[in-house]
């Protein structure tokens, strides 16, 4: 077993460092306090590779495995998590080709997410949340096309996308079994994106309806073959997991490192507070739950690298523990400002707002430990 990161991995590791210092972090507040998706930067970092870590050199990614895809994502999470959301979510996308398209369509689809374009995983439905089996949204056969009608909502890059990975259900009558990814590209005639959502946090996303009116699309914009669409997507978020896990340790670092640079400038009682004991236990747990978080989160990654059988318990871990743990660090950073810390001055409410959605995206961390369960009834654990 070996911690410790390669050559490689360190420099893309300090590459995604040093460009969120530069670009990132300094209009992430700007865009929270907007509401705006900084859709340039947006473009630019996925021409720079990275929403395509892990996809491969021949269709235009970095070709690197999961675990230096999570380091990316730490990083991305740490300066801003509603811009790495919109950056990750043309990875989300990109899954489900990568998984189940055909060599035509992943050179043609994932070259062009490589190129700048962006992408949209269309799959959460009004009535269909953890709930995959309520999809309504149908593709009916009609010549050598299907017909697209549905409305999918809470979707990231929902008005900015070049492309949709849509899922809808071929056979009504056969329910989730005949679910089947499409990929509609936008300027499509019926492909409209509705309402744009106002959220609690990651404002620096796009979030909003996708609307699907009698979309015409032909048999070649269909992914693997009819029904292939729940495992699709099942397998896309046993890969897709670790990446919120890696994003929540992005998040907590950030609000880690404001809060022990906090305490030591602090003077209350004419000392730092950092050296209270009172803030030193609280600092202490918070580096314990983040390093925690993250040697999981890298468990399951290399555990995706090599397809193992117990893979889907394991990425359920690792975004469920990652995301609470997010949660009670950027709260308890929080507290260690005090009232700054309840201030928009600082950044920490803004984290702790972030936050929120990872134990909710992704499928909910109720649903993670319902897989986590079957996991262990079934021996893997």
């Amino acid at each position: 077993m070996n911690f410790e990161l390669n050559v490689e991995q360190l420099a893309i590791q300090k590459m995604t460092r040093e460009f969120v210092e530069k670009e990132v972090i300094p209009v992430a507040a700007h865009y929270d306090e907007i509401e705006e998706m900084p859709v340039e930067l947006i473009r630019r970092m996925v021409r720079q590779g990275y929403a395509t870590v892990s996809l491969p050199e021949k269709y235009g990614g970095a070709g690197m495995d999961q675990v230096t895809l999570c380091l990316v994502t730490e990083e991305l999470g740490r300066g801003c998590a509603g811009i790495a959301t919109s950056v990750g979510a043309n990875t989300l996308a990109a899954l489900p080709i990568l998984l189940a398209g055909s060599e035509e369509q992943k050179e043609h689809y994932l070259s062009a997410i490589a190129g700048g374009k962006l992408a949209s995983f269309c799959l959460t439905e009004p009535g269909a949340g953890s709930d995959v089996s309520a999809i309504a949204t149908t593709a009916l056969a009609d010549g050598d096309d299907y017909v697209i009608n549905g409305v999918k909502c809470f979707i990231t890059n929902g008005g900015y996308a070049d492309l949709y990975v849509v899922f809808a259900l071929t056979n009504p009558k056969r329910g989730v079994r005949s679910l089947t990814p499409f990929v509609v590209e936008r300027g499509t005639p019926g492909l409209s994106a509705g309402k744009k959502e106002k959220k609690m946090g990651i404002r620096a996303s796009n979030t909003s309806e996708v609307i699907l009116e009698e979309v015409r699309v032909p048999a070649g914009n269909r992914l693997g073959k009819e029904g292939s669409g729940f495992r699709a997507a099942m397998e896309t978020f046993d890969l897709s997991r670790p990446m919120i896990g890696a994003l929540a340790v992005g998040v907590a670092r950030a609000a880690y490192e404001a809060a022990v640079k906090y305490a030591r400038e602090r003077v209350q009682f004419g000392k730092p507070i950092a050296t209270q004991q009172a803030i030193q236990f609280m600092l202490a747990d918070m580096a314990m739950e983040i390093e925690a978080a993250r040697a999981l989160v890298f468990k399951a990654a290399a555990m995706a690298e090599k397809q193992e059988r117990s893979l889907s318990a394991y990425a359920a871990m690792a975004k469920a523990y990652a995301s609470d743990m997010a949660m009670r660090v950027t709260v308890d950073a929080l507290q260690v400002l005090g009232g700054y810390g309840y201030i928009r001055d600082y950044p920490l409410e803004k984290y702790m707002r972030d936050a929120k959605i990872l134990q909710i995206y992704e499928g909910t961390n109720q649903i993670q430990r319902l897989i986590i369960a079957e996991g262990i009834l079934k021996g893997y654990i």
